[in-house]
């Protein structure tokens, strides 16, 4: 059996993402991501228009890399 030690680590480190949105201005920035993402797969946005719907996302991400 493990020491209370030794799990520990483990322990902290499985319930780290588990911790949540405790801010509002996170959930805003999570929210607004979620948005645009969806918004490029629809095809809403002038990026990517002229891809596979499948690619459309992972191009779109191209497209902004590049301008930016």
């Amino acid at each position: 059996m493990r020491s209370p030690r030794a799990t520990r680590p483990r322990l902290k480190a499985r319930v780290r993402p588990m911790r949540g949105l405790k801010r509002l201005r996170s959930v805003q920035t999570v929210s607004a991501g979620h948005a645009l993402v969806q918004n490029i797969r629809r095809g809403h946005y002038e990026l990517a228009a002229d891809t596979d719907p499948q690619l459309r996302l992972a191009a779109a991400f191209t497209e902004l890399a590049a301008a930016v």
